[in-house]
This record gives structure tokens, C-alpha cells and sequence, in this order.
């Protein structure tokens, strides 16, 4: 089959899409920490791009989407340094597929740096990533995406056993976001409390760069789930739709309960409950009806911002909310893909989920959040528990309360910092003012 050059131009298109969110990401994450920690958590999204965009062409491709090695667990090394990954169709060229899923593992460790943001040591920060992205997202994207994967509902390969699982996961629901928000849960248990968590004011520092950086992450969403189509196709028609339907619906659920429980409508709610309602769409996004997203966005502003809540009374430092953002919304998300998913959007005659007749579907669905979870929060764990006992994660308490822009890397988002500490750039301290000296 030949490449067909309108799926081609549209997956070009979304691959962009998709890599412009990691730096959206970045902005939504910095606004929400104080300004002396904002440099450190955008510098966290963005060297993502860096590290796992180098080990996915090298090596990463090759073990997610390589030809399984049995029992559906993980790929071969057929398509390491991207060997025999040319320009070959059908459909869409073979390379801009393996772009196109790059951009997915590099924004997925990137979200689990809001759960210890202002509090990270940057080499072993590096060193994570890298080890996660290897050790915990290509074995997943493997089971989920690739069609010997042992979770996909597509698998081929005769040595994957028949244990009846069909986890449908258009978009990442499972690989991206319960995977990340696990992972996020895990971190925090590693990395504990900021200094001063819950006895000094830790506001959001920008909410502009917050709600920016919404609108970034909404924009590239739109390449995020409809490209997931891998065409310009009538399925990538209803990703496309169904994410702005989630997305709205989310993000004025959320408003709404913030008005009614602290008496005025937050802005940070509603860009919460925004990427909320499209982190829960993402699994169901080419599998149902615009008026079943738009009960999966109202569901996920719900979810999610009651799971904030409960988070604030546990006083459980997840930084910016990634477990009670992603992981909610994720397993939301992944339950109410078998709730809702139909076979007249996807096509597909076994794509059909609890009120379509397919009750199965929910005990498929809920294996994935199961597996994928702990798989997730075991490795994760051990990763971070390893390297905190040989490197530590964390900065030191000093060196948090001066900020981790100046103690990690030198350098300040602004002209002066809250208290007016005069700083040399590329120092490693800040030099007190006269003033403390008298």
C-alpha cells in the first residue's frame, strides 16, 4: 500500500502539535510554583525533549514497537539507530509514525515532575528520566500500542497468550496518564514534603503562564488524540471533536464547584479542570459519542477536583497535582472508555463497551489500570529509592529555601528575586544584601 499524502500531512501536523505540548506543559507547571523554583521545574519539562528524544531514536523505538520478543511484554532490537524505519508506507510513512510516538514519550516523564517540583537535585533528576523512560514507559507503550503488545486489543502475534484482554487506550490513557500519575504517586513518597509544606504560603507565582499554558496544552491535545488515528480519517473527526467537548466540559465543572464550595470561580480551577477533562477523554477519544465525552468531561471535573481536595486534607505534597489530575482523570478515563466506547465510531466490531452491550469491557479496562499502575509504582519506586541511597533526589534544605533556579542552575527568571537579594548570574549563591550585615 502506498503512502497516502493527506494522512501524511495530517500526522506531519500533529507530530508538532504534540512535541509544542511538553513546552505548554512547561509554562502550566511554572506558573503554578514560586518564582525562585520557576526556571527549575520549566527547565525539568523541557530537557525531556533532550534526553528521551536521543534514547527513543536510538533504542526506545525499537523495544516499544519491535516485533515482540513473546508473551507480549516487550519488543526486539530489529529497529535500533532506526534501522529499516524508512519513508515506506501504507498509510503513513513508518518514520513519521515512530516521530509521532516519540513526542508521546517524551511529554510522559515530563508530567511526573509536577509531583516534586522545588525540591529536585537536577543530575539525578537527568539520570530518572532517562532510567524511567526505559524501564517503565517503553515496556508499557509496548503492551498497550503495539499490535503484539499483551494489553492490545490488536494483538497478532501468536505467542501472546489468549487471556481475553482488550484494554482499549486510543490515545494514551493508560500509557500516558494512570502510567505518569502512578508514577508521580510513587515520587512523592520518595521525595516527602517541601521545606515549610503547609506553614508557609506556597501560591502560584503566574497564573497567566498557568492559563498560557493551558491553552498550549489544549491546542496540541488536538494532535494528541485525533492523530492517534495514524490518518485523516473519520475516527481522527471524532478525537478531534470529542477532546474540545471533554476539555470545555471539564474545565466549567471545575469552576463551577470552586465557586460554589470558596465562593468565587479560581482561574487555576478552571485550567485544572480543562486538562483534567482532556487527560480523561484520552483513552476514549476515538471510541465514543461527542455526547458520551461530554458525560467523561463532567465526570473528570468532578473526579478530580474532589481528589484535590481530599489530597490538600491528607497534606500529601504532590506539588501541582499530578496524581489527583492524571491519575484520576487517567483511570477515569480508562473506566469510562468501557462504559462508553462503540463500535460505530471506531469501526471496530469489538470496540464496544458496557452500555453497548459489552460488559467484558469493564473487566478489560480495569486489568490495564491494575497492571499498568503497579508495574508503574514498583519500578518507579525502586528507580528513585536507588539512586536517592547512592546520588539523593533531593536538594538540600538550604538550597531550597534559596531557590532551585540560582542553586541548580545559576540563573533567575527575573530581575530581582522576592526579596530583593542582589545575585551575580552563574553564581552559586546569592551574595546578602548590606543590610544583613549591619
Amino acid at each position: 500500500m502506498e503512502v497516502d499524502s493527506g494522512s501524511t500531512a495530517w500526522m506531519l501536523a500533529a507530530s508538532a502539535m504534540v512535541l509544542f505540548m511538553t513546552p505548554g506543559l512547561a509554562f502550566f507547571y511554572g506558573g503554578l510554583t514560586r518564582s525562585k523554583n520557576v526556571l527549575s521545574t520549566v527547565m525539568q519539562s523541557f530537557i525531556c525533549i533532550g534526553i528521551v528524544a536521543v534514547l527513543w531514536v536510538t533504542v526506545g523505538y525499537s523495544l516499544a514497537f519491535g516485533p515482540d520478543q513473546g508473551l507480549g511484554l516487550i519488543g526486539n532490537f530489529d529497529y535500533i539507530g532506526l534501522k529499516d524505519v524508512g519513508v515506506e508506507g501504507p498509510g503513513v510513512p513508518h518514520l513519521l509514525f515512530m516521530s509521532f510516538q516519540m513526542m508521546f514519550a517524551i511529554i510522559t516523564p515530563a508530567l511526573i515532575t509536577g509531583a516534586f517540583a522545588e525540591r529536585a537535585k537536577f543530575g539525578p533528576f537527568l539520570l530518572f528520566i532517562a532510567l524511567w523512560s526505559l524501564l517503565v514507559y517503553v515496556p508499557v507503550a509496548h503492551w498497550v500500542f503495539a499490535t503484539d503488545g499483551w494489553l492490545s486489543p490488536f494483538a497478532s502475534n501468536p505467542d501472546t497468550p489468549d487471556i481475553g484482554l482488550n484494554s482499549l487506550d486510543f490515545a494514551g490513557g493508560l500509557a500516558i496518564h494512570v502510567n505518569a500519575g502512578v508514577a508521580a504517586l510513587a515520587a512523592v513518597f520518595v521525595f516527602g514534603k517541601r521545606k515549610g509544606y503547609g506553614t508557609e504560603p506556597m501560591e502560584p507565582h503566574d497564573i497567566t503562564m498557568v492559563v498560557l499554558g493551558t491553552g498550549i496544552l489544549w491546542f496540541g491535545w488536538f494532535g494528541f488524540n485525533a492523530g492517534s488515528a495514524v490518518g485523516a480519517t473519520g475516527q481522527a473527526v471524532y478525537a478531534f471533536t470529542n477532546t474540545n467537548v471533554a476539555a470545555a466540559a471539564a474545565a466549567l465543572t471545575w469552576a463551577l464547584l470552586s465557586w460554589q464550595h470558596n465562593g468565587k470561580p479560581s482561574v487555576v480551577g478552571a485550567a485544572a479542570g480543562a486538562v483534567a477533562g482532556l487527560v480523561a477523554v484520552t483513552p476514549a477519544s476515538g471510541y465514543v459519542q461527542p455526547m458520551e465525552a461530554l458525560a467523561i468531561g463532567i465526570g473528570a471535573g468532578v473526579l478530580c477536583y474532589f481528589a484535590v481536595q481530599f489530597r490538600a486534607r491528607l497534606r500529601f505534597d504532590d506539588s501541582l497535582d499530578v496524581v489527583g489530575v492524571h491519575g484520576v482523570g487517567g483511570v477515569w478515563g480508562a473506566l469510562a472508555t468501557g462504559l462508553f466506547a462503540t463500535s460505530e465510531v471506531s469501526g471496530i466490531d469489538f470496540a464496544d463497551g458496557l452500555f453497548h452491550g459489552n460488559p467484558q469491557q469493564m473487566w478489560d479496562q480495569s486489568v490495564g489500570i491494575v497492571v499498568v499502575g503497579a508495574f508503574s509504582f514498583i519500578v518507579t519506586f525502586i528507580i528513585l529509592k536507588v539512586l536517592d541511597m547512592t546520588m539523593g533526589v533531593r536538594v538540600s534544605e538550604d538550597e531550597e529555601e534559596i531557590g532551585l533556579d540560582i542553586t541548580q542552575h545559576g540563573e533567575r527568571a527575573y530581575m530581582s528575586d522576592e526579596g530583593g537579594i542582589p545575585f551575580e548570574p552563574g553564581a552559586i549563591l546569592p551574595a546578602p544584601p548590606a543590610i544583613y550585615n549591619d
